[in-house]
């Protein structure tokens, strides 16, 4: 099993930064790839970005240039830096951890951008 821990979430104004942090714990196997999606309330949850375990790196279209995705395999932790928030930015932010056949989610952290 793996448990995922997401921290960092919070309260911040329009244009401000976070930086969201999950620490996967358990029985972690080195080939996976490491996410963060996000769900607004009555939409659909949706990806952010990804990164493989070699830094490979994948983001939607509407944070590009705005939020890096990063990762310490040492630590089996995942990053994400957000920059630049917006107040559609707002929503509730899972880490992922994927294997081929199965994958694994924390359970949120709810980011609010806001003046």
């Amino acid at each position: 099993q793996v448990q995922l821990v997401e921290s960092g979430g919070g309260l911040v104004q329009p244009g401000g930064s976070l930086r969201l942090s999950c620490a996967a714990s358990g029985s972690i196997f080195s080939i996976n790839v490491m996410g963060w999606y996000r769900q607004a309330p009555g939409k659909q949850r949706e990806l952010v970005a990804t990164i493989t375990v070699v830094g490979k790196t994948n983001y939607a279209d509407s944070v590009k240039g705005r939020f890096t995705i990063s990762r310490d395999n040492a630590k089996n932790t995942v990053y994400l830096q957000m920059n630049s928030l917006k107040p559609e930015d707002t929503a509730v932010y899972y880490c992922n951890l994927q294997y081929p056949a199965t994958g694994y989610w924390g359970q949120g952290t709810q980011v609010t951008v806001s003046s």
